[in-house]
């Protein structure tokens, strides 16, 4: 049971738009210097934060950032490898979908700290591309608990009927 290519666009698109967008937020365009000129006016203005403490809020943003991007991209990659390595009986999820979306995202966090290191406005950190291996990791951990549970009920109302 193969997937078409039209399927298989519509599974993969959307992870490419997104390694896209993290390709972008690689750039100097989206360091903590610029992001910081964006986001402190908003903060200040909303909620009267003064520079000093928006360094921690400004931090913690950036971090949350990591993870939600991440850990969006991990989903993505999921839902692309289940469209392109498919079972004959169908599943909704596998540990061999999951491996393979964790690990795709790891790599990407990887090479995209490693390609900051080369920008005078960046730092490349191995912390941030450990955090956003967690990220992915906790999203495929979510997604086995929901798909498994949601696969399970299935189970249960096919029996019953």
């Amino acid at each position: 049971m193969n997937a078409s290519g039209n399927q298989l666009w519509k599974a993969w698109l959307p992870a490419f738009i997104w390694l896209g967008v993290i390709a972008l937020e690689s750039t100097d365009l989206a360091g903590a210097a610029e992001t910081g000129h964006l986001l402190y006016p908003i903060f200040h203005f909303l909620f009267g934060v003064d520079p000093f403490r928006f360094e921690t809020w400004h931090h913690y943003i950036r971090k949350t950032g990591h993870c939600v991007g991440y850990g969006l991209l991990s989903w993505l990659f999921f839902r692309g490898w289940r469209a392109t390595l498919p079972f004959s009986k169908p599943r909704r999820w596998s540990f061999r979908w999951a491996a393979i979306a964790f690990f795709s995202t790891a790599l990407v966090a990887s090479l995209d700290e490693w390609h900051q290191t080369y920008l005078p406005s960046r730092t490349g950190r191995w912390q941030d591309a450990v955090l956003d291996s967690w990220a992915a990791l906790a999203v495929q951990v979510l997604l086995w608990l929901i798909l498994r549970r949601h696969q399970a009920s299935n189970s249960t109302l096919a029996n019953n009927q």
